[in-house]
């Protein structure tokens, strides 16, 4: 299987979380003027502050696969939410964009969340990568170090969005507003909900108060 053929990407490495950034340049991606507004952002350094030209190009790109990859709708609701509705809401972006990402937290944090021990490690993430290789040419012909690298971005990904514990890499659920939810109801998302680490009833009574 050659990298054409594979749903999976490395990308993540180059551009893990980011979430104050991705929401300076949201507007710029919102705007009709888009192509325009994001090109002269890469060359001219006013929004991102980040010195280096390549990896202001490697975000823009990674920003605007993330933002194309939930409706617009979402992103006008998102501007309006807290940090941690919208801190966890990128995440749903991110789950949406990167099948890796996705994998990882439903085959390995998930069930992980379901057992008794909530602790999560790179190890558990490496564990999956080898069955993901398994039956991915492209993914099995990446570097040791690649690998190792993207295990290192999703938990970053999941410390910046709220569901792991900086020092002792503990899976935890995030709550935001049962408004910041609403969306992922409404729009047939709700496995969005379990994805937070959301307990039933949890969900069951956020569904209530929205009904």
């Amino acid at each position: 299987m050659n990298k054409n053929n594979s749903p999976y990407t490395a990308a993540i490495t180059g551009c893990s979380f980011l979430y104050f950034e991705f929401k300076r340049i949201l507007p710029m991606l919102m705007s009709p003027d888009a192509a325009l507004l994001l090109k002269e952002e890469i060359e001219k350094n006013d929004i991102l502050q980040i010195n280096s030209l390549s990896s202001r190009k490697r975000f823009i790109v990674e920003f605007k696969r993330r933002f194309a990859s939930v409706p617009l709708h979402f992103w006008q609701a998102w501007q309006g939410w807290s940090e941690e509705g919208q801190r966890i809401g990128l995440f749903y972006a991110i789950l949406k964009t990167y099948k890796l990402v996705f994998d990882f937290h439903f085959n390995v944090a998930i069930k992980q969340w379901n057992s008794v021990d909530h602790q999560l490690n790179k190890s558990d993430i490496m564990m999956e990568f080898n069955e993901i290789a398994a039956h991915d040419e492209f993914v099995d012909s990446w570097s040791d170090n690649t690998k190792d690298r993207c295990a290192s971005a999703y938990l970053t990904i999941l410390r910046q969005s709220g569901l792991l514990t900086e020092k002792t890499n503990e899976l935890q659920s995030v709550h935001p507003a049962s408004s910041e939810l609403e969306y992922y109801f409404r729009t047939g998302e709700e496995w969005f909900l379990d994805a937070c680490f959301l307990y039933p009833y949890e969900i069951n009574d956020i569904k209530a108060k929205l009904s």
